[in-house]
C-alpha cells in the first residue's frame, strides 16, 4: 500500500515528506486491513474466554506460532450456535478490523463451529491419564489438613496480589506463622522451581517446618497455568509429606496439581480459610461450651439438692432415734454403780488370794534354798576331814589321831557355826521374803485402786455425757419452749381423737402437771338411787 499526501500524490520521503497524525495512520491501516481481509475464515484453537458484563463475549484463536484476538458483539454472541470455551478446536467466521486504541487486530465473529478438540488439551488428557495410572491421584492417600496449624508455608509470587489476599486472610481470621518461597509461576522454568519449592519445604526439620502448605496463583489462560500441569510439579506434590492445599486459578481453572494435592481451594484466598479456622468463632463456641458447663454443673447441683431434701423426708424423726440409745443409757446408769462396786469386790478378793498364796510359797523357797546351801557345805567339809585323816594317818598314826581329834573338833565347832549360820540365814531369808512380799502386795493394790478410779472416772464422765445427751434431746426441753405433754388411760396421747374419747386427762408442763377434762368427752351413766329398806324388810344378801 502506498501512503497519500494531502494532494493526492503519493508522499515523497526525505524532510518534506507528510507527517501522519497517529489517528491518520491508525485509520488508514484500518482500511487496508478491511479492504484486504474482508470475511475471513479461521480455524485454531480456542484460548481464554472472557465475558464482559456488557455481554460482549472476547476469547483468542492460537495455533502452536501464533494468537489472534476474537470478539463477538453483544447481538452476535447471543446468536452463537457454539460458545466457545477453552481448549475446543473451532472455526470461526468474521471480519478483519483493528483496536486502534490497543494497536492490535482482531477479527469480529458472526459464527463459531467446533472442529474438535485441541492439541493442549489432548496432551493435558493423555497425561491426566497417565498420571492416575501411577496411582498420583488417589483419593485414599489424600491426608486432612490440620484444624490450627503453627506455620504455614506459601509457594507463589512474591510480588502478585495472592500472596497479599492470603496473608491478609490469615491475619483476619487466626494468625499465624507464614513463610513465603518465592517461585515464578508463568513461564520457561516455572515448573521446576515450584517443584523445588515443594520439596524445599518437605525437606525441613525442626520448628520451623510447615504444618501444611498451599500452593497459589492467580487467575489466567491454560498457557499461562501450564506449568502446574507438568508432570515435575504433580508428582512433587503427591510426594510431599506435609498436607499441600491447592489453589491455582479462579473457580473454573482446573490444574493437575489439584487432583494430586490433599485439598483444592477454587481462590487462594479460600485456601488461606481452610488452612486456619476462625478465631472469634472460636472464642464464640468456647464461651458457649463453657455456659452449657455451668448450666450443666448448676442443674446437676439442684438435682442432688433436690435428692437429698427427699432422701431426708425419708428419714426418721431425731427423738426416735435417740429413743433406744436414751433407754439404754438409763438401764446402763442403773447397773453402773452395782458394777463398780461388784468389780472391785471381786479384784480385791483376787489380791488378797494372790498375797496369801504368795507368801507361803516365798518362804519356803528361801529357806529350802538355804537348807540346800547348808548341805551342801557340810558334805564338802566332811569330805576333806576324810580326806585329810586319811593322808595323816598314812604318815603317822600317832599324828592321825591328833589330826582327827583336832578335826573332830574342828568339824563339831565348824557344824555348830554353820547351824547358827544357817539360822540366821534363815531368819533373814523369811524376813526379806515377808518385806518383799509386802511391798510388791502394796505396789498391787496401789495400781489397783488406780487403774479403778480411772475406769470408775472414764465411766462417769461417759454416764455424764450421756445424761447431757439424754437431757438435750429430752422432751423436756421441748416443755420449756412452750409445749406440753398429754397423757390418758393408755399412755401419751398424739392424736385428738383419742383425746375427746377420754374421761379425763393428764396434762404435763415444764414446771408441773395438772388434770383436765375435755369439753366433749362423754358424759357417765347416771347412778341408780338404791331403794330405802323398808322397816319390815330384812334385804337380801344377793
Amino acid at each position: 500500500m502506498d501512503l497519500i499526501d494531502d494532494e493526492g500524490g503519493p508522499a515523497v520521503g526525505g524532510d518534506n515528506a507528510h507527517a501522519f497524525s497517529v489517528s491518520e495512520l491508525s485509520g488508514a491501516v484500518k482500511r487496508a486491513l478491511e479492504d484486504g481481509f474482508g470475511r475471513v475464515r479461521v480455524r485454531g484453537e480456542v484460548g481464554r474466554v472472557f465475558a464482559a458484563r456488557s455481554g460482549h463475549l472476547y476469547f483468542d484463536l492460537k495455533d502452536d506460532r501464533a494468537v489472534v484476538a476474537a470478539v463477538a458483539w453483544k447481538g452476535q454472541a447471543a446468536r452463537l450456535a457454539h460458545r466457545p470455551e477453552e481448549g475446543m478446536e473451532v472455526v470461526v467466521t468474521g471480519r478483519m478490523t483493528t483496536f486502534g486504541s490497543q494497536s492490535k487486530y482482531q477479527i469480529v465473529v458472526d459464527d463459531v463451529r467446533p472442529a474438535g478438540a485441541g492439541a493442549l488439551m489432548a496432551q493435558l488428557e493423555a497425561r491426566r491419564r497417565k498420571l492416575a495410572a501411577d496411582g498420583l491421584f488417589d483419593p485414599a492417600r489424600k491426608r486432612a489438613v490440620p484444624f490450627l496449624p503453627r506455620t504455614i508455608g506459601v509457594v507463589t509470587s512474591p510480588g502478585g496480589a495472592v500472596i497479599r489476599d492470603i496473608l491478609h486472610r490469615v491475619a483476619d481470621r487466626f494468625p499465624r506463622r507464614v513463610l513465603v518461597w518465592p517461585v515464578a509461576v508463568q513461564g520457561r522454568g516455572s515448573a521446576e522451581e515450584v517443584a523445588a519449592a515443594i520439596g524445599g519445604f518437605d525437606a525441613m526439620t525442626g520448628p520451623s517446618r510447615p504444618d501444611v502448605l498451599i500452593v497459589a496463583r492467580g487467575g489466567g489462560s491454560i498457557e499461562d497455568l501450564w506449568g502446574f500441569n507438568e508432570e515435575v510439579v504433580v508428582r512433587a506434590a503427591a510426594a510431599c509429606n506435609i498436607p499441600l492445599i491447592s489453589a491455582v486459578g479462579h473457580e473454573t481453572d482446573t490444574t493437575l496439581i489439584d487432583h494430586a494435592a490433599d485439598l483444592r481451594a477454587p481462590t487462594p484466598t479460600a485456601a488461606a480459610e481452610a488452612a486456619v479456622p476462625v478465631r472469634a468463632e472460636l472464642l464464640a463456641g468456647v464461651r458457649q461450651l463453657d455456659a452449657r458447663l455451668i448450666r450443666a454443673g448448676a442443674e446437676a447441683v439442684r438435682g442432688r439438692r433436690q435428692r437429698v431434701r427427699d432422701l431426708a423426708r425419708a428419714l426418721p424423726r431425731p427423738e426416735t432415734l435417740t429413743e433406744g440409745p436414751r433407754q439404754r443409757l438409763d438401764l446402763a446408769a442403773e447397773r453402773l454403780p452395782g458394777a463398780l462396786r461388784g468389780g472391785t469386790a471381786r479384784r480385791r478378793l483376787a489380791l488378797e488370794r494372790l498375797a496369801g498364796a504368795l507368801r507361803p510359797r516365798l518362804l519356803s523357797a528361801g529357806i529350802a534354798a538355804q537348807r540346800t546351801r547348808l548341805g551342801e557345805a557340810g558334805r564338802r567339809l566332811e569330805e576333806g576331814a576324810r580326806r585329810a585323816a586319811d593322808a595323816r594317818r598314812e604318815r603317822t598314826k600317832a599324828q592321825g589321831d591328833r589330826a582327827a581329834a583336832a578335826l573332830g573338833r574342828a568339824a563339831r565347832a565348824a557344824r555348830r557355826g554353820f547351824e547358827e549360820r544357817a539360822g540366821r540365814l534363815r531368819a533373814d531369808a523369811l524376813l526379806r521374803g515377808a518385806r518383799d512380799a509386802r511391798g510388791r502386795l502394796g505396789t498391787a493394790q496401789a495400781a489397783f485402786a488406780a487403774a479403778a478410779g480411772r475406769d470408775h472416772d472414764r465411766r462417769r464422765r461417759a454416764v455424764d455425757r450421756l445424761r447431757a445427751l439424754n437431757e438435750a434431746l429430752g422432751y423436756r426441753n421441748t416443755l420449756r419452749r412452750g409445749y406440753a405433754v398429754v397423757r390418758g388411760p393408755g399412755g401419751v396421747l398424739t392424736h385428738a381423737g383419742p383425746a375427746r374419747a377420754a374421761a379425763r386427762l393428764q396434762i404435763e408442763f415444764q414446771d408441773g402437771e395438772m388434770a383436765a377434762v375435755p369439753e366433749d368427752a362423754p358424759a357417765r351413766p347416771a347412778r341408780r338411787a338404791r331403794p330405802k329398806p323398808g322397816p319390815d324388810d330384812q334385804g337380801t344378801l344377793f
